[in-house]
This record gives structure tokens, C-alpha cells and sequence, in this order.
């Protein structure tokens, strides 16, 4: 009798509007469209919050067309909740970021509210950053909230992958 591994968890990953921008980035192309090639294989679900949605309206039509091509099971809509507005508030109060950078506060507080395993942003100038990632977890930690985990489309592994060391 022989025994299957059941499939793996898709990641549910919380996506800025860095990574559908970074599909048409000649720095960024090769690991933005690896990043949906795992959307469209059901290893990821987006989870897509109101920040986001805006923030690609005033985007370039192709890259709307990222978004436009991605099944309805492959995203979760994320509405913004009043949990998400106090805690993006918190870290701004926290000095995390200033207030000009409310959306990305935004973003991270709806990934951390809706309980994203990852946020996947290509911003390393207020997201991605460890200094930034470990005061985003502070807040979070004295709110009562879990970490968050914040990463690069490149840096994302998915099982069974094998990364040359």
C-alpha cells in the first residue's frame, strides 16, 4: 500500500502594487512573474487589500492587466477594517514611517489584520527593510497581534524548491 503526500498549503501572500508593477521591470521582471506563475499554479493566493486595489486604478493598463488575469480563487479580497486604520495609525504614531507614508503603513497592517504568512512587496526603501520589519513586529507585538513576515518576490521559496547555497 503506498501512501500520498497530501499538497501543500498554498501561501497565502499578502501583494503590494510593487510586485504587479515589477512583472513589466527589467530588474524586477524575472522574479514578479515567477511570483504569478505560482499564483496561476494555486501555490499562492493574493490576498488583495483596498490600498492596493486603489493604488493599481491609477496604474498603466498592462499592469492592471496582471491583476485583470488572475482567477477569482487566486484572490482574496482584504477590506480595510477599523482593526487595520488603528493599527497603521499605531505604527505611525510609532514613528515606523511618517505620516506621507500612510498607504504603506496600510499595508502592512491589513497583511498582519487578515494574517497574511507573507507580504510580498518589492518597496525596500519604508517595507521591506529588517529594521523596518522589526518595528512593524513591535508594534504588533504590543498590540496583541503576530509577526509579520515581509519579503521580496525573489526572496519567496515554495515547497519542495532547492536553492543553490
Amino acid at each position: 500500500m503506498s501512501v500520498s503526500t497530501p499538497p501543500a498549503k498554498p501561501i497565502r501572500a499578502y501583494v503590494d502594487t510593487s510586485v504587479f508593477g515589477g512583472v513589466f521591470d527589467a530588474e524586477f521582471a524575472e522574479h514578479s512573474r515567477g511570483f504569478f506563475r505560482r499564483v496561476e499554479k494555486s501555490e499562492v493566493i493574493v490576498l488583495l487589500g483596498e490600498t492596493t486595489e486603489q493604488e493599481l486604478k491609477g496604474a498603466p493598463e498592462r499592469v492592471r492587466g496582471v491583476l485583470d488575469g488572475l482567477s477569482a480563487e487566486a484572490c482574496l479580497r482584504c477590506p480595510t477594517t477599523p482593526a487595520i486604520a488603528e493599527l497603521a495609525a499605531a505604527y505611525l504614531r510609532a514613528g515606523v514611517l511618517g505620516p506621507r507614508w500612510k498607504g504603506d503603513a496600510t499595508q502592512v497592517a491589513t497583511a498582519t489584520v487578515h494574517r497574511a504568512d507573507v507580504l510580498v512587496s518589492w518597496n525596500f526603501k519604508h517595507i521591506v527593510r529588517f529594521d523596518k520589519v522589526r518595528a512593524f513586529n513591535a508594534v504588533n507585538g504590543g498590540l496583541g497581534y503576530g509577526p509579520v513576515y515581509i519579503c521580496s518576490p525573489a526572496e519567496v521559496r515554495y515547497g519542495g524548491e532547492v536553492e543553490d547555497l
